[in-house]
């Protein structure tokens, strides 16, 4: 109740009551004002003090209909509100007047141009010549609410009243939409009047009745609702009443039901009785612990106890006695303030003990029955969380059967003041009157006294008689039998069972500890959300009574306030573990945005995040609606409109547009009437039939946990472990490996779906989606090992599988990839699970089920599975692991290496990774991979058919239309075509191509056919064949496709989110649908037009991210060899189909579309510009395209299909023009010159690329390689046009060295005027157009030489990361088409013969210098001038002397005192490179003195030179060992410091090159000394080839390394050094002498593990221009 509405409570004993002394201090202290109250006292104006006061001598409440009649105020408002604030609330939309009182429509855009043309005057004194304007330009209210600043600017209005119009436009609305919701509250006065009024709740036990405070209360705060936001958004100045918070009182003599009170809020006023079943309630705050004794407090406790009893009992009124509550008058009426208890034991036995003290021994007995005993109830903090008070309550229940017609006198004791004084007695008679208790035998008077007994005497006998007619007229409650069948309808939604795959959120408040046991049913249900209000539930409430048995991540409402939904998918692990939610905060926090909120607070702060997180989770493309349930779950009465559960629930009920989803769950019917009053006031629904409320918790708890699906997995689940034991798998640990399906040794057996009636229908049923085409699940192997039963058809491959597997003791490396390759649909993956299956109790099994996991997150989860179970004992059973079609096997291997593998036992196998790959050549890709591995393709052996065919008798006997299992059928039959084409034609042959059945046929048909995986969501299809309301599944997909649904298949997709997904059974089926489609004169193209202009499909809805990349993939990715495909194309496979069967107009059709549908996609644009380019040959417009790709998204392959367009518009003129104009050189020219910048902006663009592919959906491959096309399109482009320029006609036809002198001029050896004049004009119109280029020219040269400089390095320091076998990728052809530009470009530059000897006829002593350059000359013809062109040599033996003989020239006659640091560099490593080459050569320079030279050029460089080939050689030559013989250089001593100024400079250098590739070691540490001691790669190739003479090409060379089998062949290990060192914090060092200490990279991240270990390891070293590098590292314990 309002306090505005109580009377002032009288004191409750009255003044001729004897009182003790410690009441009598007590009633001095409530007269001194309280200095802590007046911060819980509202401040009001004292307008609002007077109405108060009148409200409160009424007997009637104030009804809402005066509340939304009163005006506000207006006189503070600021002056540009004043014009909206006249509008009067009853009649919305009527404007304040300027003088012609004008009356607008209260929607403004349902205004006339007449009324905008005299609102703008009027109102806004917009000048009449613009209004004018407006009014003849038809400018209606529709426009005035939807133009923005653009549209008025447009229509001529100046900027000042176009923002003017638009703020006024804005603020009308705003005052509008308020005035009429305030006019709507008028409505629902009568309704709310009628629901609140007289509504009398019964219990169980006792009698009460809901207090009439309660309509007060939600009267109040619904006018607080309704009208607050009109005065707020008025800013009215003047102050406003604080409202006091209610909370709800605890119900009527039910001491076990949980309540909880709020400190400083408030319970409803006291009233006087009414119909004596409702309870009378009086408040007592006893003093405080400080100020009295706690005998004196219990005195106090026992004293008003059993005078209030006693006063009830002889007015027959049922009452209770609040301890801890303020009784003052006014405001602080029925604030809760609570009392800290020491002992709850000690009130409990002053009640029990002192019954008989205070009523004579005849009315002891009754006494008893009337009273209960005291109930405590806890008062909890303003935010949510736990106090140390409490309100201690005493119920009393006078029935009629226990007091008939007595009268109650009361002994009360009078302390003595003395304290050897005897203490007295005085005997009383209290009874109700009014608000308070008065004692009848206070008057003195005997004749007065004789009176008040004689008439009391009579009142009791009448209200004796009252209470016996009310307790008879009480009412039982009805039978729950109702509510039981309707719980069980709500739940299921009609169905039998309730469903696994119904995702549930639930909302809750604080569950009491006493009722925690029976809120086990969340345990059982498919939680994905719980909205908890609750801040201690982790600590001691519901969240923590799940996480004992259940995973569940605490949450907090603001982490789901994102854009991006797909992250937030993945860092709250939704769909994988429940998200707890804290509505309120977590108790401890102090952040702001997780500590517990007062209620006020909550509204303020967190309910918009509320909003936000229900707004997210409610969204159609993460959950859809039909398999959503919402259950609220109400542990205590609400009690305020605005409390943040309701204000969540009106959240859920505005996202899910009603209460189809949602299920209120009631503790009992109070909580029910509070809950269904607050709602229909806030949501205007009756939610009556949406509620169970008088059930218990028990019963709901039993109800639901009965009504779930038979359990398909054991209770028990167990992993297999060493010496034949089992360790039981606990389920909350199983659901903390997310991304990991396991299979238990003991899968499938004693299950609860066996023993149920719905078993052989489940069997069936299991037997039929596998056999249609559906995922082989654990059960069809279990059903296949029964008595009766077929075994699981064995296919030929997996005795040799299961051979690779087993036995796990024969490999030594701790994780092992096995390969099975397979054609898509030809039971691959079923054969992998096969054998996992007869593994299960040899091995810890587990599929990898989210394929949208990392390989970290993998290798931590199979860690735990490993361990999982064991403590400190040696030995592990081996995981076995199944990942199908997988990213990155190889990286999946080094990241389980790292994190999984045990450091004690590093040659024991822990982790088998069977890896099931899909590839449209399995036979081709087995015979090139590396690891062991299978392959199966489509084509079945005369074994496998027979027992297909045994099987398909089985399937006849069991099932009535076997022949329906089409995928079965599809391999019964050998994947034969004809069969499949012929199964398709008779299904499909009455087809209407029309209809939604034909159209999302064609869909899926087209989808399934040219993108592998690819599905559309069921909720989608059902929307695209017209299933409008799927919630109650009167009608499915399966009927409504009927009968084309034989040839679909529903299953379940685990990426981001989890839901239903709709595909066709089988490739080749689909294939075959595309056909019959284009029999009937639908072709690819128009259901590919179809497809994109189809609303429906990207509109919001469960998958639209992951269908929009399959529509997209389908239109622009190219098949490629390197990735394993059977052909590499110009376009993808759709593009091409399209252009065999209908042309190029029909591809540019389809294009265009799809750049109409996906405006922010760069890659069609980019795929049109292409097609215009290559097939039609229209540059102009392929340009266009291009540019367009290039504006949406700048990266490397965009700004290379520019070049290519422009180098193919070259291409084209040079091939149309034989004889080249003037013109039209000029224009190739300036082609040439485009082209290259658009190459050169390639090859900038190519070091910032994103890494990963934009098709790959999962969003984790990454590019394989760095983009070189910017370099090798410009490299073709100039070498076209030196081509052209080489062969112009500007020299005489007589003249046989024209070409010589037209190069002499590109080298830039002779000026571009040296071509002189002619006297045809055409040739000096040519000469001319050289001239005006001739920058451009002498530029081509020595861009071609940086161009060069680059591949060498490129391909020379550094080596892929992922070599495919026998597989040309893309780096190894640009590597060939290189090559083969450059041997155009040294027949372009080298001297011919001829010149070189009339060059020596000139001048017969050449200088040195001219020696030299033409040494260099020599050098680049045969790439050996460069440290990397050397590097290349190691591989020419023959060529060895003939270049240290140049290099030696050219360092020994170099004309500087001293020679450049690179050409010395180069010179050194010339040293090298012969001695690799020929050890013996007589030219090579002692060891000591390269070192010398290397010192000279260190002290000159120092360690901050950009060469990170200086460094290298440092490590060639200076590695220390034990026997060091270089004890003159002190640089021996600073290799630590080279080293790291190498991997510095390299990075600088190459840094961009690094994602992609890595450093190639071609150096190895060798056993001898000097130069012998530096072995080349180049020699260890020689001496594997020597080993192994069967693997006699680079792939399996490759091959050899990349598998570690070349560490042990014996010559090697004979040649190199195996040094020792120690691994620390992931690194390796090694430690020469006392002071040098050098980290070396291990090759590959594995083979150092994890944990930081200090162990002792060994190694072979490596030489890479970045560092030194260490191979096969094995530890030494």
């Amino acid at each position: 109740m309002d306090p505005e509405k109580q009377a002032p409570s009288a004191s409750s004993q009255s003044s001729a009551k004897p009182r003790s002394s410690s009441s009598k201090k007590r009633n001095k202290r409530k007269k001194t004002k309280n200095p802590g109250s007046s911060a819980q006292t509202p401040v009001s104006s004292k307008n609002e003090s007077e109405e108060f006061e009148e409200r409160s001598e009424s007997p009637t409440p104030m009804s809402l209909h005066s509340m939304s009649t009163e005006r506000p105020d207006l006189s503070c408002a600021k002056p540009q509100d004043r014009n909206v604030a006249l509008a009067e609330p009853s009649v919305p939309g009527r404007l304040p007047e300027k003088g012609d009182n004008k009356v607008f429509p209260p929607i403004m855009k349902n205004w006339t141009k007449e009324h905008v043309r005299d609102w703008l005057i009027t109102e806004l004194r917009i000048s009449p010549k613009v209004a004018q304007n407006l009014y003849d330009q038809e400018f209606s209210g529709a426009c005035l609410v939807s133009f923005n600043k653009s549209h008025l600017k447009e229509l001529g209005v100046p900027l000042a009243p176009t923002l003017q119009i638009l703020q006024e436009v804005e603020t009308y609305s705003k005052c509008s939409e308020t005035s009429m919701r305030l006019q709507e509250s008028q409505k629902f006065e009568k309704m709310v009047q009628e629901n609140l009024e007289a509504q009398t709740v019964t219990t169980d036990s006792g009698f009460h009745s809901e207090s009439v405070s309660v309509q007060h209360e939600v009267k109040d705060a619904f006018e607080e609702s309704v009208t607050e936001p009109f005065h707020e958004h008025l800013q009215i100045q003047t102050p406003s009443p604080l409202k006091p918070a209610f909370c709800v009182l605890r119900p009527f003599d039910k001491s076990s039901v949980p309540v909880f009170y709020t400190e400083h809020h408030f319970l409803p006023a006291v009233t006087s009785p009414s119909n004596l079943l409702e309870p009378v309630h009086e408040y007592q705050l006893l003093p405080d612990s400080n100020e009295i004794s706690q005998k004196e407090a219990l005195f106090e406790f026992t004293n008003e106890m059993f005078c209030f009893a006693a006063s009830c009992m002889n007015s027959r009124t049922n009452g209770t006695i609040h301890f801890g509550v303020k009784d003052e008058p006014e405001q602080e009426h029925g604030q809760i303030i609570g009392h800290k208890i020491s002992s709850m034991r000690l009130y409990t036995e002053a009640f029990e003990s002192n019954v008989e003290k205070y009523f004579e021994p005849q009315h002891i007995d009754t006494a008893r029955m009337c009273l209960r005993p005291p109930v405590f109830v806890q008062v909890q903090c303003e935010d949510g969380t736990a106090s140390d008070k409490w309100v201690i309550e005493v119920d009393v229940v006078p029935q009629y059967s226990e007091t008939q017609e007595s009268v109650f006198y009361t002994i009360l004791v009078i302390p003595s003041v003395e304290k050897h004084q005897q203490q007295s007695k005085i005997e009383c008679l209290f009874v109700r009157e009014g608000l308070k208790k008065v004692n009848v035998l206070s008057d003195s008077n005997p004749r007065v006294y004789q009176d008040k007994i004689k008439e009391l005497n009579d009142k009791v006998k009448h209200w004796a008689s009252a209470r016996r007619a009310a307790e008879e007229r009480y009412e039982t409650p009805p039978s729950s039998e109702q509510q039981g069948q309707r719980l069980k309808q709500l739940i299921t939604r009609g169905q039998d069972s309730l469903s696994d795959s119904m995702q549930v959120f639930v909302v809750t408040d604080k569950c009491p500890s006493s009722q925690l046991e029976y809120m086990d049913f969340l345990k059982e249900l498919n939680l994905f959300t719980v909205f908890d209000f609750d801040p201690e539930t982790d600590a001691n409430g519901a969240c923590h009574f799940y996480r004992k048995d259940r995973a569940a991540n605490l949450h907090f409402p603001h982490m789901y306030t994102t854009q991006d939904k797909t992250s937030v998918i993945a860092k709250l692990n939704l769909f994988k573990q429940t998200s707890w939610v804290f509505c309120n905060g977590q108790a401890g926090e102090e952040n702001d945005s997780e500590r517990p909120l007062s209620q006020g607070e909550w509204l303020k702060k967190r309910s918009g995040d509320i909003n936000n997180m229900v707004s997210f989770l409610c969204s159609a493309d993460l959950l859809p609606k039909h398999r959503l349930l919402v259950l609220i779950v109400l542990h205590t009465p609400v009690s305020d409109i605005s409390s943040p559960i309701l204000e969540t629930f009106c959240a859920l009920h505005r996202s899910l547009e009603g209460m189809d989803n949602m299920l209120c769950l009631c503790k009992d019917a109070t909580v029910f009437s509070h809950w269904k009053n607050f709602v229909e006031v806030r949501c205007k629904e009756d939610i009556s039939n949406k509620c169970i409320y008088t059930l218990s918790l028990h019963e709901i708890s039993s109800t639901i946990k009965k009504l779930k699906e038979p359990q398909t997995r054991a209770s028990r689940r167990f992993l297999p472990s060493t010496g034949s034991s089992s360790v039981l798998l606990e389920k909350k640990e199983e659901e903390m490996m997310t991304d990991l399906e396991i299979l238990c040794e003991n899968e499938c057996e004693k299950t609860e779906i066996e023993t149920n009636k719905s078993f052989e229908e489940f069997k069936k049923n299991t037997e039929e989606v596998f056999y249609r085409g559906g995922q082989v699940s654990w059960w069809n192997f279990y059903l296949s090992e029964q008595p009766g039963s077929l075994p699981f058809i064995k296919r030929d491959k997996y005795d040799e599988l299961h051979q690779l597997i087993c036995p796990a003791q024969s490999y030594t490396s701790p994780c092992v990839i096995v390969s099975l390759f397979h054609h898509p649909g030809c039971g691959g993956t079923t054969l992998a699970k096969h054998v996992l299956w007869s593994l299960k109790k040899k091995f810890r099994c587990a599929v990898v089920k989210n394929q949208m996991a990392t390989n970290k997150d993998i290798a931590l989860q199979v860690k735990t599975l490993l361990t999982y179970g064991k403590q400190d004992q040696s030995g592990y059973t081996p995981v076995l692991l199944l990942v199908d079609n997988w990213y990155d096997a190889d990286d999946l291997k080094q990241c389980i290496i790292s994190t999984a593998t045990d450091r004690s036992q590093p040659n024991n196998l822990v982790v088998l990774i069977l890896n099931c790959e899909r590839t449209p050549v399995p036979d081709k890709t087995s015979i090139n991979c590396y690891n062991p591995n299978v392959f199966i393709s489509t084509k079945l052996s005369s074994k496998e058919k027979n027992l297909f065919s045994e099987k398909y008798q089985e399937l006849k006997d069991n099932h009535e239309k076997p022949d329906t299992f089409y995928a079965f059928m599809i391999m019964k039959n050998d994947f034969s075509k004809d069969y499949i084409s012929d199964l398709v034609s008779n299904i499909l042959k009455d087809l209407d191509v029309g209809s939604h059945q034909g159209r999302l046929l064609s869909f899926l048909a087209l989808l399934n056919t040219y993108v592998n995986g690819s599905y559309m969501s069921l909720a989608l299809c059902e929307e695209l064949t017209g299933i409008r309301n799927p919630l109650w599944m009167q009608e499915t997909l399966e009927e409504k496709m009927n009968p084309y649904s034989t040839l679909l298949i529903t299953f379940n997709v685990e990426e981001h989110g989890t839901y239903q997904a709709v595909r066709i059974l089988h490739p080749m089926i689909a294939e075959n649908c595309i056909k019959v489609f284009g029999e009937n004169q639908v072709h690819l193209s128009d259901i590919t037009i179809d497809l994109l202009h189809c609303d429906s499909i990207y509109k919001t809805c469960m998958g639209k991210d992951f269908l929009n990349q399959f529509i997209q993939s389908m239109l622009v990715t190219r098949t490629r060899r390197e990735h394993g495909d059977d052909k590499t194309t110009l376009f993808s496979p759709l593009i091409e189909d399209i252009q065999k069967e209908e042309g190029f107009d029909k591809i540019k059709e389809v294009l265009e579309k799809a750049i109409d549908r996906f405006d922010r996609s760069a890659t069609l644009p980019q795929a049109l510009a292409r097609h215009m380019c290559l097939n039609e040959k229209d540059f102009e417009c392929a340009l266009k395209w291009a540019l367009d790709a290039q504006s949406k998204r700048s990266n490397s392959y965009i700004a290379d299909t520019v070049g290519q367009i422009y180098k193919s518009h070259l291409k084209k003129l040079i091939e149309d023009s034989k004889e080249p104009s003037s013109e039209v050189l000029d224009e190739c020219l300036e082609l040439a010159s485009k082209a290259m910048s658009a190459f050169k902006e390639s090859q900038e663009l190519a070091k910032k690329d994103e890494q990963n592919d934009p098709f790959d959906r999962y969003g984790r491959k990454v590019r394989t390689g760095y983009n070189t096309s910017g370099y090798l399109g410009e490299t073709e482009v100039i070498i076209m046009l030196l081509d052209l320029i080489t062969d112009l006609p500007v020299f005489p036809i007589s003249d046989r060295h024209k070409r010589d002198k037209m190069l002499q001029v590109l080298r830039g050896q002779q000026p571009v005027s040296m071509l002189g004049n002619h006297n045809d004009p055409e040739i000096n119109a040519t000469v001319n157009v050289l001239k005006d280029h001739g920058r451009f020219l002498v530029s081509l040269k020595p861009r071609l030489k940086e161009i060069f400089t680059f591949f060498e390095n490129y391909f020379i320091y550094f080596r892929p990361r992922h070599v495919p076998l026998n597989k040309e990728t893309v780096d190894e052809r640009n590597k060939r088409k290189a090559s083969e530009l450059f041997k155009k470009y040294i027949t372009f530059f080298s001297c011919s013969e001829e010149e070189k000897e009339q060059e020596r006829a000139r001048n017969p002593k050449l200088s040195h210098q001219q020696v030299i350059e033409e040494h260099r000359r020599e050098l680049e013809m045969i790439q050996a001038d460069s440290f990397a062109g050397l590097l290349q040599s190691l591989s020419h033996k023959n060529l060895g002397e003939n270049i240290f003989e140049k290099w030696n020239f050219i360092f020994e006659n170099s004309v500087s005192r001293y020679p450049s640091t690179s050409d010395t560099v180069n010179y050194i490593l010339a040293n090298i490179v012969l001695h690799s080459a020929q050890p013996n050569s007589s030219l090579l320079k002692k060891y000591e003195e390269l070192v010398s030279l290397l010192n000279d050029v260190l002290q000159r460089e120092g360690t901050r030179s950009n060469l990170p080939e200086l460094y290298y050689l440092c490590m060639l030559l200076m590695w220390p060992s034990k026997h060091q013989t270089l004890k003159n250089f002190t640089e021996y001593d600073n290799i630590s410091t080279y080293i790291a100024s190498a991997k510095k400079s390299f990075h600088k250098r190459f840094g961009f090159i690094f994602p992609s590739r890595s450093a190639i070691a071609h150096f190895f540490l060798g056993k001898s000394s000097g130069l012998k001691r530096i072995v080349s790669k180049a020699k260890l190739d020689q001496i594997l080839f020597e080993s192994n003479p069967t693997e006699d090409d680079y792939p399996n060379l490759h091959s050899l390394w990349h598998s570690g089998l070349a560490w042990s062949t014996r010559n090697i290990r004979e040649k190199l050094l195996r040094v020792k060192g120690k691994s620390e914090n992931g690194d390796i060092y090694v430690t020469y002498g006392a002071n040098t200490k050098i980290m070396i990279r291990p090759a590959y991240l594995g083979d150092i593990r994890s944990g930081y270990s200090r162990e002792d390891v060994s190694f072979y070293i490596g030489f890479t221009l970045e560092g030194p590098v260490a191979y096969d590292v094995k530890y030494e314990k």
